[in-house]
């Protein structure tokens, strides 16, 4: 139980500096901002995976939602979809580490919303 937990509070983190990438990028200056809360939401397809599926790419194992609060009071949410990586050359049926990649973004659930994801992606 001791090893799931760690894997689950380095996945957290590694999903916090995703969202802190964002957050950087788009808003830079602005106070740190603080979770709030997140929803797990393993059996919806968030709009973006849903597409990538139907065009051949595998669905991710969960999705999140993250309710962030950037210290003016306003509560912005994420979309996080967690998908499985492919295994290292070499790497044996046992390996230590199963490989992951974490899409966060803004939800598109605001105009705010939107003129961020287009910041960071002209950025890109």
């Amino acid at each position: 139980m001791k090893i799931v937990v760690a894997i689950h509070n380095a996945v957290n983190e590694q999903t916090w500096q995703e969202v802190l990438k964002w957050e950087r990028a788009v808003h830079p200056g602005w106070e740190q901002p603080q979770l709030l809360r997140f929803l797990g939401r393993p059996k919806d397809l968030s709009p973006k995976a849903r597409l990538r599926s139907l065009i051949g790419y595998a669905p991710p194992f969960d999705r999140h939602d993250w309710f962030i609060d950037r210290g003016d009071g306003a509560e912005v949410r994420y979309v996080v979809d967690f998908y499985r990586g492919k295994a290292a050359k070499g790497a044996g049926a046992g390996a230590a580490a199963q490989p992951m990649f974490i899409d966060a973004r803004p939800a598109l659930d605001s105009f705010g919303a939107v003129v961020d994801r287009f910041k960071f992606n002209a950025m890109q």
